[in-house]
């Protein structure tokens, strides 16, 4: 009866998918969000077990509408692509998320952030990092043996989970690919890409040149009565 009564009062709780907290305090917050997490979107684009949310509710204990965070940026290995409310650990198999992303602004607080490493530390997460955009300041951390560890040289390093590398330089954060490519906004997305749409239409214009080019040559060939097929 008493068990009954519990499950009747989980089925009953709701699970908010706002906390009431914007997605970030200003531009320059909002746009790193942004180009990590659509940047690891393409990445894993063809993985359709990959899942990558910006702001979403992460509630890890059924029946707990209390014990939540909503990472800037998460990545789940292990779960389907799709839309969600919210991350509702105990709905997606209990996998927790393995990479967590926050990038940091003004007006984040030094208790804000101590709760999160330790909701972050708590609930499993494998690698977690901290971007101050304003310091140019990246912090990481890894999991060993149960808790997550300063990695002491994150300039240079490569993520286990994700293959990417982080670079620092004196006027900002660089992220690349495995494949060398790096992370790009979407404005730098848009420019590429018609920057090699220009490309495309230029060597396809180049092609039609020769290709007239060789038809005239074989036409004045005819005319002197000289068999192409022998040139």
């Amino acid at each position: 009866m008493v068990e009954s009564v519990a499950r009747a009062n989980q089925s009953n709780i709701t699970y908010p998918e706002r906390d009431g907290n914007s997605m970030s305090d200003n531009t320059k917050q909002f746009r790193w969000i942004v180009v990590i997490k659509e940047n690891l979107e393409l990445l894993f684009a063809d993985n359709p077990n990959i899942f990558v949310a910006g702001d979403l509710l992460w509630y890890p204990i059924k029946g707990d509408n209390k014990t939540r965070q909503a990472p800037d940026v998460m990545i789940v290995f292990g779960r389907p692509k799709g839309d969600r409310g919210s991350y509702r650990q105990w709905v997606e198999n209990n996998v927790t998320p393995q990479v967590v992303f926050e990038i940091l602004s003004p007006g984040n607080r030094l208790l804000e952030m101590a709760k999160k490493f330790k909701f972050y530390e708590h609930h499993g997460v494998e690698e977690y990092y901290i971007y101050d955009p304003d310091k140019i300041d990246l912090q990481g951390w890894l999991r060993k043996n149960g808790e997550l560890t300063v990695i002491e040289e994150i300039d240079g390093w490569v993520s286990p989970r994700l293959g990417i590398k982080f670079e620092l330089t004196t006027e900002t954060l660089e992220i690349f690919r495995p494949d060398g490519d790096k992370f790009l906004t979407f404005v730098e997305l848009g420019k590429l890409r018609e920057a090699e749409r220009k490309r495309a239409k230029e060597l396809q214009k180049q092609l039609e040149q020769e290709q007239e080019q060789r038809k005239r040559l074989e036409d004045k060939l005819r005319e002197l009565g000289i068999d192409i097929n022998d040139v």
